[in-house]
């Protein structure tokens, strides 16, 4: 048992390392394309290769070995010059690296990789003798049956399932849920169980392990130890006052163990999720490639330019983030920009340019594609959305420059006459949108026709642990994020003014509008918000009347299994052990709701 799981563990390292080798070689070899005079960089790739070969040849993986050893005899006429790269070669050794990473899909299932196909081997063969390699046949794409947005629960539906209402009341309560456990007398929420059971598991499948820098563990060890000092200090103090030593001196000295412990915990959870931030850098290796081969398949010239790979992001967010910025990528390359013979014609280089580029701002992460491509016209997808019966024209004709972007993730939509198996189906954009969003993140749009488009996309640090502010409307508690929090005031009345039919307020000389907790969830207030949560979202900057607040508190987010109400990111647990909804504001924003000075300031019958 022993020696299979030596053998086990074994495999996983290898595959763990040849894969980041073989990224490696993948975008050495689209680099090389560029420079292929560049001797270091075909060295480089000659020794990734080698060391993949001799992994392979360890675990008897003969197929596997056979094809990295023609390849790496191609790589080494390179080497010694006695053959030209050409993109007609560098076509065969990409195809030759996508086998190889197909085998290590069978190892990873402890099976024995199938030798390769022998048209492969026949391109390889070609390569060395100098010939042209054979073209390679592109089999057709299956179909893909367009996909089903799932229907999204109102509040109503929410709060039914919770609490067996037929409507939200002011004073509505979510039942307790203490020491992981709800109360007995509120069966209605099993229906809605809090956490990640099921999607645990298949995360847990997905990968398993993360490497995690030996000072980051230092770092969380020595934090322990300074816990477990508090710890015993306060131990000794509570004795002391079991046995009524209740002087001001020791409820001073509790008072300084307790803040103590609430510093460390911080630094201990900051720490913590620092081990889960891995470099972006491990997902964007994979798009050099894809880019390429998608460019030479539609006759287009490409350089893909990566900035900030350093940035760091939580490790689920970047495996859940890989499928979107697939589809943005594809996309860009396939709608936004153009063919040689375009791109002459309007007085551009031909080499297009593709930027993919992180960085971190604040508590979130900001990734951006863009390109120097056609660019959208808003008339152009207007007409098409009618076209396709998505919206109606006189819909059409009301929607502003941001709104006509954004008809491009309705599903079904597409620019293309024609399915082609790159794009046309409709089914890719609207994919992007909802996954980016199940990640508590946004995408927007700027584009401007005939010099290109940029997709803005902001996420997260991690989906772990959340600052929150919690508000009160009536007795019922939210979570908004702190991070869009600027401050707390009074709400006076007499300071609430109307401009164009809509509350404002005047703060530091800036109108901002006031927007009513109650009418965003789409209830009716019975009372005159008494605090105002001045807030700033990705787009706007407004006031946030609420009946209180509790405070701020770091939340651990669970999503509500099979259900997604509008607004809702998810739910937490509060201090006392009450359920507490977190707040998704972007999207309640975006509900076409308008507060008059009448709505926001009726007074309760």
């Amino acid at each position: 048992m022993s020696d299979f799981q030596g053998m086990e563990e074994m495999l996983q390292d290898f595959l763990t390392e040849a894969g980041e080798l073989l990224s490696d070689v993948d975008n050495k070899l689209v680099e090389l394309e560029r420079r292929p005079d560049d001797a270091k960089l075909l060295n480089d790739i000659f020794r990734g290769f080698h060391t993949i070969k001799g992994g392979a040849g360890f675990l008897n993986a003969t197929a596997l070995v056979a094809l990295c050893h023609l390849t790496e005899n191609l790589f080494d006429e390179l080497r010694n010059h006695r053959l030209a790269l050409s993109a007609e070669v560098l076509d065969v050794i990409l195809a030759a690296t996508g086998v190889v990473r197909e085998m290590f899909e069978a190892l990873s299932h402890v099976k024995q990789p199938a030798p390769a196909d022998a048209a492969l081997l026949d391109r390889l063969a070609s390569a060395l003798r100098g010939e042209k390699p054979p073209v390679a046949v592109t089999p057709k794409p299956a179909e893909v049956a367009p996909a089903t947005p799932a229907r999204e629960p109102d509040w109503a539906q929410l709060y039914a399932t919770l609490l067996g209402l037929t409507a939200p009341a002011a004073t509505a309560t979510v039942p307790d849920i203490r020491n992981g456990r709800r109360a007995a007398d509120n069966p209605a929420l099993d229906a809605v169980p809090l956490g990640r059971r099921d999607t645990d598991k298949v995360a847990v499948a997905k990968e398993s392990t993360i490497r995690i820098d030996t000072a980051r563990l230092d770092q969380v060890l020595n934090l322990s130890g300074e816990i477990g000092l508090t710890k015993n200090r306060l131990n000794c103090l509570r004795r002391e006052v079991m046995q009524g030593k209740t002087d001001g001196a020791t409820l001073r000295k509790l008072d300084e163990a307790v803040g103590e412990l609430d510093h460390l915990v911080c630094d201990l959870q900051s720490a913590v999720m620092k081990t889960r931030m891995q470099p972006i850098g491990r997902l964007f290796q994979k798009y050099p490639r894809m880019a390429r081969d998608l460019a030479r398949q539609l006759g287009k010239e490409i350089e893909l330019e990566i900035v900030g790979e350093e940035t760091e992001l939580d490790r689920n967010i970047i495996e859940d983030l890989g499928d979107p910025l697939v589809h943005l990528v594809r996309n860009a390359v396939d709608h936004g920009l153009e063919t040689r013979e375009e791109r002459r014609a309007a007085g551009k280089p031909e080499k297009c340019l593709l930027r993919l580029s992180a960085q971190q701002a604040g508590d979130h992460i900001l990734i951006q594609i863009s390109d120097d491509g056609r660019g959208m016209r808003p008339e152009v997808l207007r007409n098409k959305a009618v076209q396709k019966g998505l919206i109606d024209a006189e819909t059409a004709n009301g929607l502003d420059l941001r709104q006509s972007l954004q008809l491009i993730f309705l599903p079904g939509f597409s620019t293309k006459d024609a399915v082609t198996s790159v794009s046309g189906r409709g089914v890719g954009m609207d994919v992007v949108k909802n996954n980016i969003q199940k990640l508590n993140g946004r995408v927007e749009i700027e584009s401007t026709p005939g010099a290109g488009t940029t997709i803005n996309i902001a996420l997260p640090l991690t989906l772990a642990i959340l600052p929150v502010l919690i508000v009160r409307y009536g007795t019922q508690p939210f979570a908004v994020p702190l991070a869009m929090v600027h401050e707390i005031a009074l709400l006076d009345p007499a300071q609430v003014q109307l401009v164009s039919g809509r509350a404002t307020m005047v703060i530091r000389d800036e109108v901002l509008p006031v927007r009513s907790l109650a009418r965003l969830l789409g209830w009716q207030s019975h009372a005159a918000p008494r605090y105002g949560v001045l807030m700033q979202s990705a787009t706007s900057k407004f006031v946030l009347a609420v009946d209180g607040f509790v405070g701020r508190e770091d939340v651990v987010i669970k999503p509500l299994q099979d259900i997604k109400p509008k607004g809702v990111a998810g739910a937490t647990l509060a201090g006392d052990g009450s359920v507490v909804l977190v707040l998704d504001i972007e999207e309640l924003l975006a509900a076409p709701h308008v507060e008059t000075r009448a709505m926001l300031l009726a007074q309760a019958a």
